[in-house]
């Protein structure tokens, strides 16, 4: 927990997320309930250098933070056959405001989660420009035990039907210090991202 209090933020949660996976949606919801009870105002998301995972992980942990029925993303398989997959219920945390962290090595599923709360109106993009993976693949193993081959079976799209993938998701600005990569998440967001969300009545 840090104080941002010379920008009049507050107090400010940082919940780091390294990966996705089936209980990320779990931790990070227990993490927001703990840092509310010591007095966080507003949140940060640090998904720097987080390669991604499972993507119901993304999807999940988005929703935690949008009202129901948000798109959160879509799946393009190579027929065109679209599937949608979108916040199910109110999420705990709709009013704080919340800021993403993230770099170059941001993908994948964390770039699921970014796209979701930023066009959704719901979350600033702090940091450098994401990876760019908006691919899902499968290993096809080849003869003899060879190894294998990644082959790509579906592509993601934004809520605003954006293809980031090899493009990245760009930021809503950049970080306060030159060298943020192994500096705390507060530090190098400035006090104006911290932004109340427009809610929908």
């Amino acid at each position: 927990m840090s104080d941002k209090a010379g920008g009049g933020v507050g107090k400010v949660g940082v919940i780091k997320i390294k990966s996705f996976s089936g209980t990320t949606a779990s931790f990070v919801k227990d993490a927001l309930v703990d840092l509310k009870k010591k007095g966080a105002q507003a949140f940060v998301l640090d998904l720097r250098n987080n390669p991604g995972g499972l993507l119901p992980g993304g999807v999940d942990t988005a929703s935690l933070f949008l009202q129901q029925n948000k798109p959160v993303v879509y799946t393009v398989n190579k027929s065109g056959a679209v599937d949608t997959f979108s916040s199910l219920a109110d999420g705990i945390e709709l009013d704080a405001p919340l800021v993403i962290f993230v770099n170059g090595n941001t993908a994948s599923a964390a770039e699921v989660l970014t796209a979701a709360l930023k066009e959704n109106n719901r979350a600033t993009v702090v940091g450098e420009k994401t990876f760019g993976k908006g691919v899902v693949q499968t290993i096809r193993s080849l003869s003899n035990d060879n190894g294998g081959v990644a082959v790509t079976i579906q592509r993601y799209e934004t809520p605003l039907r954006n293809n980031i993938n090899k493009l990245g998701i760009e930021v809503d600005a950049p970080p306060t210090a030159l060298d943020c990569d192994n500096a705390g998440a507060v530090v190098c967001i400035p006090s104006s991202a911290f932004k109340k969300p427009v809610t929908e009545s």
